[in-house]
């Protein structure tokens, strides 16, 4: 086969002289050729003519420029060898079209990965319409989706690629991509690859690959402090008369927020209908999160009750509360902070308030279990975070622990004295010579 590629294959660069740009380069060209029919595409790579090797079809010379574009288009070429290999080993034949196709990733890839991520992408937005997922999520996958594809062009010189072409190089490529091109952080980089990771084993279920590409890539969520506000700062804020009236609404759902564990968006969409009388008598929030779509039961207190009650009437429909955008509420409750002189080492958001009622329940002695059960967290060990980041807990549990140790502290003490005693009557009845240096020492 090596023979035969020899001689029906041929893949050459070249200058377009003809369409030159403002800048004075020329655009790079890849003719493929494959029993005598050739096929043009261009590299989306230019350079000046003057620096331009015709009989190698490469960049004169070694500076950065010239490597940098050589590299790219041994990228290409390695590209182009290895789809032309691949027809020949999987489909007996190879034609300079169906190369230059799937070098483009158009019309030849059903399996693209590009192609099958927007599909995946638009069924995703018919669900945000139907009010079932969350536009945010939806928002964050075209992000990925915009971020894969332009890694694609610059890294492999494509519109797309088949499932079958990836491969473990391609994640950690992505991975470095996200890093130091989008300058991106190590938690941001763990969202934008597990789409990725998902599509490859998306699939595997659908048979375009029999095995994960991505399956020795390992990346996980770094652990961040997470900002709450302490209890005596909630107190502080809910007692704070805010100098302009438009602030006071978002004061009162950022407290509401505080008692209940509703995130801005749960808060948006709480309805009349999901507050009910429960079996024990007292009021609850019966609802679903919509992020997660996993039940949220909270028990309203006096305050988020009063707090409800304040608004009754205000909205035209069944929702409790007249929402401002979530830019609105975190300017505002920027402003509040600070009127209220509180002082946090990372800023507060809304989302704060949410942090905020984990950790002060969870301070005051609400098992994890019922609080991950308020908050809707699918897994308890998403809830074990807060319980990492509050010394006010650890210290409450000590007090709580430390007078079953008294009996022991007390003899430890007494004893301690006893012997502090003895040293002492010891030093005193004997001529002890000290040496100055071994003092120092």
């Amino acid at each position: 086969m090596e023979q035969t590629k020899k001689s029906t294959f041929k893949l050459l660069f070249y200058l377009k002289k003809n369409e030159l740009k403002k800048n004075g380069n020329a655009p790079i060209m890849a003719r493929i050729t494959i029993d005598g029919t050739a096929k043009t595409l261009g590299t989306k790579l230019e350079i000046n003519p003057k620096n331009w090797d015709l009989k190698y079809g490469r960049v004169e010379g070694k500076s950065a420029t010239a490597l940098n574009i050589n590299q790219k288009l041994d990228n290409v070429r390695g590209r182009i060898d290895k789809i032309y290999d691949d027809m020949l080993k999987h489909e007996g034949f190879a034609t300079a079209q169906k190369v230059k196709l799937s070098f483009l990733g158009v019309g030849v890839m059903d399996d693209a990965v590009l192609k099958v991520f927007k599909d995946q992408n638009e069924d995703f937005e018919k669900m945000v319409a139907k009010g079932k997922r969350s536009q945010s999520t939806y928002s964050k996958y075209n992000t990925v989706y915009n971020h894969l594809s332009e890694f694609i062009r610059e890294r492999y010189h494509r519109d797309d690629m088949a499932f079958r072409e990836l491969t473990s190089d391609f994640i950690r490529e992505f991975d470095f991509f996200l890093r130091i091109d989008k300058e991106c952080t190590h938690n941001t980089v763990w969202v934008y690859t597990m789409p990725v990771i998902a599509l490859a084993e998306l699939a595997i279920k659908k048979g375009l690959i029999r095995d994960n590409p991505f399956e020795d890539y390992e990346i996980s969520m770094e652990e961040t402090d997470r900002s709450y506000l302490l209890k005596e700062d909630v107190e502080t804020l809910m007692l704070l008369k805010p100098s302009k009236p438009r602030y006071e609404l978002v004061k009162d759902l950022f407290i509401f927020s505080c008692f209940t564990g509703l995130s801005y968006i749960d808060i948006k969409k709480l309805k009349w209908s999901n507050i009910q009388s429960f079996f024990d008598g007292h009021q609850w929030i019966i609802s679903r999160r919509k992020k997660s779509d996993v039940a949220s039961n909270v028990r309203l207190l006096e305050i988020p009750k009063r707090i409800i009650e304040k608004y009754r009437g205000v909205t035209r429909n069944d929702f409790v509360f007249p929402m401002p955008s979530n830019a609105t509420c975190n300017t505002h409750i920027g402003k509040l902070i600070e009127e209220a002189g509180i002082v946090t080492e990372q800023k507060v958001t809304f989302h704060t308030a949410r942090h905020t009622f984990a950790t002060m329940f969870l301070t005051e002695g609400v098992p994890l279990e019922s609080l991950s059960k308020m908050m809707g967290h699918k897994n308890i060990s998403t809830t074990q975070i807060y319980a990492k980041i509050t010394s006010q807990k650890i210290s409450k549990d000590m007090d709580l622990v430390s007078p079953k140790f008294k009996a022991m502290e007390d003899a430890f003490i007494i004893k301690m004295e006893s012997e502090e005693v003895a040293l002492l009557n010891e030093h005193t009845n004997a001529d002890v010579i000290y040496d100055t240096e071994e003092i120092t020492v």
